[in-house]
């Protein structure tokens, strides 16, 4: 009883602790600061870590301390799918501030061989940015008391400092999620903090803080640039080229402190070595300064530095250094860990100090990283005059908007490029003028290219903290070469429009258009919701020397709600909103089909449905989410499994279940539910993990293929890494296409590179016809996969279909819209809506 009281009185101590903790905690001994520049309690009405900042008040204070101190300028680069602005704080001298310009351009100089540049008298450039997971709040409350030191710390080191240093200051990655979370953990937090981790403040509800608006994890946005905070930093990034990047994270509460580098044999091969010298280098500092707090920490385990779209791992590919900060999180203000008694201004304070020692190793190893970054663009132009290839052409002679996509994401990267002189056929594949571009190699940073373009299939290593493959001509789904030569180079692209649509002229008998371009999709929603009559072609054919594939939409001018000129008017929007072609047609008699052929099906308006809420991956459902709802445009009901037993499925054509939790997904009750629906005529679409629950409930008969690995001669602590050496963690692989079946209308190729992260293998049906997809013999494109599974894999099928009732059944076990940049892939899904009561 008396060590219970004890125990209570501890708790009951570090309670008041953590709720009294001051500003002090946080700053350094033996500073003065200046008495005009307000303390974050001045202007939010609360001590930092006594509240989880929101991030309205995170934004007032920096608005608040740049109105007041000469050190720092505020810019809003853009707003989140909310709303929220997204922030950028400069901080410098005043004299700096006043030559700001010349200074960024000088720097800028060094990646382009200005060898006239004297480093010794150079300001560094360092970008720190703060809680890209929302529910990993640690760094962004960190940096309102950072914010303030660098505002208002006076004497002669913080000037000497910032004379030679310009921070560049994200206060918040990701304003959406901090708000989120912060709401969660502030209205479930009691006067009397409490640690029990059972708590409800430390458990969120569904999909939680972690991602922004459309459920996305922007740490692995950096490279792909798809969501507009990801588009506002990297501009940010490309301006300045920082010599070092910072990126504040959390990680389970009984951990504790991690600073890069992380594992030595995880490292990209594209990545300097010496990168990783000068982040181990820096890496003293914060040992020395977490020593001196008396925090315990860690290095060089665990986290890599592999895929560059992280942001502790895309500055590495730029000539920059990234530094990944993980601290233990408190998921709230107080809980119970391995460690002992985690507290929220605790969490805060590492985030601080490693702030802090951050630009401690930039002072003094300043000459040092400015040096290396001018090698490594100078290393760069002479990588570049060495290679063999010259160029890479890419490009889809059908789908000028997919193309342009991918475009899009070199030129926010500053990467040049060039439209195609001519059309031309290189190794059997067409480009197209106007659908293709031709990228030099010969520029700044080739080894991005590079890092965009390449397939790899050997690794140092087999584990992966993410994906081991991102080629983006394979996740785009569009041809392309090595070229060794620029002879197919038109002209450089310098203003850079997106695809304009346009009705060919008007017809009084029907409009056609390919289903091939990315946005047809769109088109056809526009068509349907606007309650005109359409149809598909369920074979080729040729009408007016036109050649017409598989898919192809009719709209008809005849029995429709609109005049001929009112349906041209319209058409002509529909074409111009989503940057398709239509062309009017005066005849219905073709070469193959006719227009009047029953081989055209109609096409009945869509509306969908998505299950989300608890059991599902919030990853797979906010892809899914944000296709529909950004890029075509097409409205989806979000039903949550809460309530998902009581609603009325029949007001529905379609219903997606996203990857989850094998049977946390639905209950009985809700299998049921569905089961009756599909028999009644409705489709319902399942991905990944739903391939287990339709089995289990019997929507859908499987033959899986299943390993038999045993381990042998693998000691215990060789376990984690024998059985994670099977995880397919994120790879790409060739599939074989039947482009007759509706599942692959608008793919003018037969084959297709699918992005996979899972170990579902199903054999094919014994009726080739039935196997609309399947992967090849000798899959792997690019990325990892253990022997064992290369096994399993080949000639597997990823896609099935089930007649039940008037209804289908459709299971995908890979993810085809995978975090906003497959773009090959996501038509697979639409005509899985559109087309589904054609399989």
């Amino acid at each position: 009883m008396k060590l219970f009281n004890i125990l209570i009185c501890v708790l009951f101590g570090l309670n008041l602790a953590a709720q009294n903790v001051t500003l002090d905690y946080y700053l350094p001994n033996n500073v003065t600061y200046d008495p005009s520049i307000p303390k974050p309690a001045d202007i939010i009405g609360h001590e930092v870590g006594e509240w989880h900042v929101t991030h309205d008040k995170l934004v007032y204070y920096m608005q608040q301390l740049a109105a007041s101190s000469e050190r720092i300028t505020i810019e809003d680069r853009g707003k989140t799918y909310e709303g929220r602005p997204i922030l950028l704080l400069t901080i410098t001298t005043p004299k700096n501030h006043g030559n700001i310009e010349t200074i960024r351009k000088e720097h800028i100089g060094l990646s382009e061989g200005n060898s006239s540049l004297d480093t010794s008298n150079m300001p560094i450039v360092v970008y720190q940015g703060f809680s890209i997971h929302g529910n990993e709040p640690s760094g962004s409350n960190a940096s309102l008391a950072y914010a303030y030191y660098l505002a208002a710390a006076q004497g002669p080191e913080i000037e000497t400092m910032l004379e030679n240093m310009v921070i560049l200051l994200d206060p918040s990655f990701n304003p959406d999620g901090l708000q989120r979370f912060a709401y969660w953990a502030n209205v479930n937090k009691s006067q009397n903090l409490n640690p029990d981790s059972n708590e409800r403040e430390y458990h969120e509800v569904w999909p939680g803080g972690r991602t922004n608006h459309y459920w996305f994890d922007m740490n692995r946005d950096w490279l792909p640039v798809q969501l507009p905070e990801s588009r506002a930093r990297i501009a940010s990034f490309h301006k300045w080229l920082p010599n070092i990047l910072t990126d504040h994270h959390e990680m389970g509460t009984n951990s504790t402190f991690f600073f890069q580098p992380g594992e030595p044999s995880r490292v990209n091969p594209l990545t300097p070595k010496a990168n990783q010298e000068l982040t181990r280098e820096i890496g003293t500092y914060h040992a020395k300064a977490l020593d001196k707090i008396g925090s315990l920490y860690y290095s060089e385990e665990n986290y890599d530095d592999y895929y560059y779209g992280k942001g502790s791992t895309f500055p590495d590919v730029n000539g920059s250094i990234g530094i990944l900060f993980e601290q233990g999180s408190s998921r709230g203000h107080i809980q119970e860990s391995e460690n002992g008694i985690l507290t929220f201004p605790f969490t805060i304070r590492n985030q601080f100090t490693t702030a802090l020692s951050t630009i401690e190793a930039a002072k003094n190893m300043r000459t040092k990283i400015l040096d290396y970054q001018r090698k490594f663009y100078s290393d760069m132009k002479s990588e570049a005059a060495r290679s063999k290839t010259k160029a890479i052409i890419f490009g889809d002679s059908k789908d000028a908007s997919k193309t342009w996509h991918l475009a899009e994401i070199l030129n926010r990267h500053k990467i040049k490029f060039h439209e195609l002189a001519s059309d031309v056929t290189i190794s059997g594949k067409q480009y197209k003028k106007g659908y293709s571009y031709v990228v030099p190699m010969n520029q700044k940073n080739p080894r991005l290219i590079n890092a965009m373009f390449e397939k790899r299939t050997t690794f140092k290593d087999s584990l992966f903290y993410d994906v081991s493959a991102w080629t983006f001509p394979l996740a785009f789904n569009v041809d392309y070469s090595n070229l060794n030569s620029l002879s197919n180079a038109g002209s450089e692209v310098t203003d850079f429009k997106s695809p304009e649509g346009k009705v060919s002229t008007q017809s009084n008998y029907a409009y056609l258009f390919e289903w091939h371009e990315y946005y047809t999709p769109k088109a056809l929603n526009m068509i349907l919701e606007k309650g005109l009559r359409a149809k598909t072609a369920k074979s080729p054919f040729t009408l007016e020397g036109k050649k017409y594939d598989y898919g192809t939409i009719m709209v008809p001018v005849q029995n429709q709600s609109l005049s001929s000129t009112e349906l041209f008017n319209f058409l002509n929007k529909v074409a111009r909103k989503s940057g398709i072609t239509i062309t009017g047609v005066s005849t219905g008699l073709t070469q193959g089909i006719d227009l009047g052929s029953n081989d055209f099906d109609p096409i009945k308006k869509q509306k969908i449905a998505i299950l989300v809420g608890d059991g599902v991956r919030s990853y797979d459902a906010g892809e899914i989410w944000h296709l529909l709802d950004t890029r075509y445009n097409i409205k989806i009901t979000k039903l949550d499994t809460r309530y998902f037993n009581t609603v009325d499925l029949d007001k529905y054509t379609d219903l997606i279940l996203p990857s989850g939790w094998n049977d946390k997904i639905l209950d009985k009750k809700g299998a049921e539910k569905i089961k009756e629906w599909v028999k009644g005529g409705g489709t319902v679409i399942g991905y990944r993990n739903t391939a287990n629950w339709f089995k289990t409930y019997g929507l859908m008969n499987l033959a899986t293929k299943k390993d038999t690995l045993v381990a042998k001669n693998i000691p215990f602590d060789q376990k984690a890494d024998f059985t994670g050496a099977q995880v397919t963690g994120g790879a790409i692989f060739e599939a074989n296409l039947d482009r007759s079946h509706p599942i692959n209308y608008g793919y003018k190729n037969d084959k297709l590179a699918l992005f996979r992260n899972t170990n579902i293998y199903l054999k094919p049906e014994k009726n080739s016809y039935d196997n609309p997809i399947q992967y090849t013999n000798d899959p792997l494109l690019s990325g990892y996969i253990s022997e064992e599974n290369a096994e399993l894999i080949k000639n597997s099928v990823p896609f099935k279909v089930n007649r039940l009732g008037k209804g289908r059944v459709l299971l995908f076990t890979d993810n085809t819209n995978f975090r906003a940049f497959w773009y090959g892939t996501n038509k697979l899904l639409m005509n899985a809506i559109f087309f589904g009561p054609m399989m």
